[in-house]
């Protein structure tokens, strides 16, 4: 676990990094500079060919589509200010909860 936590931040330092980047150079500026709407269109994108790479128990595919979501949500995190202690935080709060009462406690 702890390879995946150091990798998903190592990912992080390197989205932060190239967002100012020339556009022309780097994928990860391109989409900064595409804005917030492109950076979710991209998450949904990606969460739809996880399904479907799930769909079709094709273990390699869901693995390389997982990790392009994983990308695309970081890159989505860092445009809104989100962190990852953030996620550590809101999950850690619902371990403490069942899911189905996570769930009926959400606001409508």
């Amino acid at each position: 676990m702890q390879v995946l936590t150091d990798t998903l931040l190592y990912l992080r330092g390197i989205i932060a990094e190239r967002r100012y980047a020339d556009p022309e150079e780097s994928y990860i500026a391109k989409l900064f500079r595409k804005g917030r709407k492109k950076m979710a269109q991209k998450v949904g994108e990606e969460a739809v060919e996880v399904v479907i790479a799930a769909m079709r128990g094709e273990k390699a595919e869901l693995v390389s589509e997982s990790a392009d979501l994983l990308f695309h949500l970081l890159v989505l995190w860092e445009e809104a200010g989100v962190t990852p202690e953030e996620l550590a935080t809101e999950l850690s709060r619902r371990k403490q909860v069942s899911g189905l009462t996570e769930k009926k406690n959400r606001p409508a």
